[in-house]
């Protein structure tokens, strides 16, 4: 297949996503070029994770459009679907690890999608995808670790090998769902700047989520903020400021009970610290 070069990696349009009564995504659209690594940041229940599943096909939408890397997901099924999949790479907030099995054999599970059949044990893997799964073990820093059980290791650890893992596919697109979430700050940090330092090696186009400004601000090229399923915020990071972002949170919280939850959220560990007394009247503006 041709691919237009100057064409966006990922474009929805009108996206929308009901669960019953529940508006999920309420017609959001969204351009994100080849190379570009943009953060969606809200909070939980804005439709960060729903968005992302519908780029790789594991949600169907109710109205709108999909497209990726030129295709239109919606309409994909079987082989052309698992063939995108194949170029999507996919790290989730909790790891997603088989923890008794060692660190080696839980990335070589990255590349399963190109093999036929099951596969049981270290042997049962061609050496060239071994000698490939430990040398992105050794660019996440892991190397040492590839006969460790994967439960042995800290939670910085594992999402490292789950890095490792989403790697084994060379994708040219990868997803995160709140990578960090389940990370201290200073874990946090190490992990998103792995990612981001891979993402420029191998020209990766990257989307994540996230519900903290500070690091969202400091790791991503653009912000698109959600919030009730709708893009409330899409702007370059560079020079966006914490305030700016919290005013936008601030405007369309509803009660005095969600600008609380804001705050609450906003100012966990890892997201960056508590709201000051010079950001809060904007939240109220």
């Amino acid at each position: 297949m041709n691919e237009n070069p100057n064409a966006p990696v990922l474009r929805l349009s009108g996206l929308t996503k009901r669960y019953d009564d529940t508006l999920a995504l309420d017609a959001v659209d969204l351009r994100v070029d080849r190379g570009e690594i943009v953060v969606l940041l809200g909070l939980s229940g804005s439709g960060k994770s729903t968005l992302l599943r519908h780029i790789n096909g594991l949600e169907t939408p109710s109205a709108g459009s999909v497209e990726v890397l030129g295709e239109s997901v919606p309409q994909m099924r079987g082989r052309r679907l698992r063939g995108l999949r194949s170029r999507v790479g996919f790290i989730f907030q909790q790891f997603e690890l088989v923890g008794p099995l060692t660190v080696l054999e839980n990335v070589l599970t990255g590349a399963l999608g190109a093999l036929r059949g099951p596969r049981l044990g270290l042997f049962s893997y061609p050496r060239e995808l071994k000698h490939r799964a430990l040398t992105h073990l050794d660019r996440v820093g892991l190397l040492d670790r590839a006969y460790q059980r994967a439960d042995t290791l800290s939670g910085g650890q594992q999402q490292r090998v789950a890095i490792a893992r989403a790697l084994m596919q060379n994708p040219e697109v990868l997803l995160a769902d709140e990578p960090v979430a389940s990370l201290d700050p200073e874990s946090s940090a190490q992990v998103m700047a792995l990612i981001r330092e891979i993402a420029a090696a191998d020209g990766l186009t990257v989307v994540c989520s996230l519900h903290q400004v500070d690091l969202a601000i400091s790791w991503a090229d653009r912000i698109v903020g959600l919030r009730h399923g709708s893009r409330v915020l899409d702007l370059p990071a560079e020079g966006l400021s914490r305030a700016e972002v919290m005013e936008i949170y601030g405007r369309v919280a509803t009660s005095t009970a969600e600008l609380e939850a804001v705050e609450r959220e906003l100012s966990a560990p890892g997201a960056g610290g508590a709201v000051s007394a010079v950001e809060q009247p904007e939240l109220v503006r």
